[in-house]
Parts: structure tokens; C-alpha cells; sequence
């Protein structure tokens, strides 16, 4: 906790003073670029790996970047959608997974969440993410790749289920919204994007779509 409190000075003495009419500005509103739906994992910090700063990026975050769909729960996640698509006018959605997810890996092997049941029942909404690996990537056996494979499928899941959101479905339709699947791999610093084209993710920056201001904005490979 200490470690906390003292960044909190540090923060007030140097970063803020050196930012201060940027967050005096903040004051008067907020109009971020994009809506951010990561996981709750510690090692995943959104807005240096965007190199965004604050009030650029409206941040989600759930365990195993998971999405429920429409009216199967009316929680924070159905909340944040809807204000940011509705209220914010937000053109961009990312939905981002990352590598060694904890979630994803208890997916794969339930029985390490018997103590957790909260986990469990939560996990029920990637359950389609669990039956691809489990009847698709049979032959897959490694358990790095079959981890990967599953944070990959997942974000894809996840996808669909944000497009049950009715205000996602309406702003798609009108053609002022795009979704972004990532997965983001935090040992190499390497993010690569789904391109529908390849059926596939590749590196970012080879993703069809993604501008120049994006591609600056990604971090060194």
C-alpha cells in the first residue's frame, strides 16, 4: 500500500503539474477516441500501450475480456457499452486479449475454479469460446498453443456477443461504428489484429484498415 500512497505524491508533485492544463480540461467533458474492452489482469495497462492519454480512451476491463450478451446480465459491462456508444458517440470498439490469461486457462481446465464459483459462472459466457477449442483444435495438444489458441478465439466470441448489444447493432448498421479484435502479447510487446480476409490475427500493423496515426501509436516490435 505504501508503494501506492507514494505514487500518489509523485503523481500530484510532477506528473500532474507538468499536465495540469490537460486535466483542467478534462474537467469541461470527455471525448474519447475509442471504447477499450480488456482484461482485469494486472500486467495489461491500456493506455501506454496505446500510448493514449487520459480521457483519449474509455476503458473496460473483465475478466478474460469477456463481453456478456445482450440480456443475459444487465451489469457494468451492458452499462459501459451503451453510455459509450450512445452517450459518447464513440466510433471505434477494441475488444483485447492478451497472452498467459488466467481466465482463458481456467476455461481450459475448470476443475482449478471449484473454490471459485463467482469465476465459474462468469466464464459460462465464453463457453462457446471452450467448445471451439474443444471440438475444433483437437489435434492441438501443446498447452502454450492451446492457450493461445484460446485467447484468440475468445476475442472473436466476444466480438459477437458485443454485437448483440443493441446500440452496437444500431450504430453498425449506420455505418458509424467499427469493432477491433486484438490480442495482445505482453512478453514481446507484439499486438496483432483479426483480418476477416485471412480468417487469421496478424501484426497490427498489417491489419487493412488501421491508419497511419494508429500504426504511430503502436509500441516497438
Amino acid at each position: 500500500m505504501q508503494k501506492l500512497v507514494d505514487g500518489i505524491h509523485r503523481f500530484q508533485t510532477d506528473s500532474f503539474s507538468k499536465d495540469q492544463k490537460l486535466f483542467e480540461t478534462l474537467a469541461e467533458g470527455q471525448h474519447p477516441l475509442a471504447l477499450f474492452i480488456t482484461c482485469s489482469d494486472s500486467r495489461i495497462d491500456p493506455n501506454r500501450l496505446t500510448q493514449t492519454k487520459p480521457g483519449e480512451l474509455f476503458i473496460q476491463r473483465t475478466a478474460g475480456n469477456i463481453v456478456p450478451a445482450y440480456g443475459s446480465v444487465f451489469g457494468g459491462e451492458a452499462c459501459t457499452i451503451e453510455y459509450a456508444v450512445s452517450a459518447l458517440n464513440i466510433k471505434d470498439i477494441v475488444i483485447c486479449g492478451h497472452s498467459h490469461c488466467g481466465a482463458m486457462a481456467g476455461l481450459l481446465s475448470p476443475e482449478a475454479l471449484e473454490k471459485m464459483p463467482a469465476v465459474q459462472a462468469y466464464l459460462q459466457h465464453a463457453e462457446a469460446t471452450r467448445r471451439i477449442i474443444d471440438e475444433n483444435y483437437k489435434d492441438v495438444v501443446d498447452p502454450a498453443k492451446r492457450l493461445m489458441l484460446t485467447v484468440e478465439e475468445n476475442v472473436l466470441v466476444q466480438l459477437e456477443n458485443l454485437k448483440t448489444h443493441p446500440s452496437v447493432a444500431a450504430a453498425l448498421a449506420r455505418g458509424q461504428l467499427k469493432v477491433h479484435g486484438w490480442v495482445y502479447k505482453f512478453e514481446t510487446g507484439e499486438v496483432f489484429g483479426y483480418q476477416p480476409e485471412k480468417f487469421h490475427f496478424v501484426p497490427l500493423e498489417n491489419v487493412s484498415g488501421v491508419t497511419d496515426e494508429e500504426r504511430r501509436s503502436l509500441p516497438p516490435i
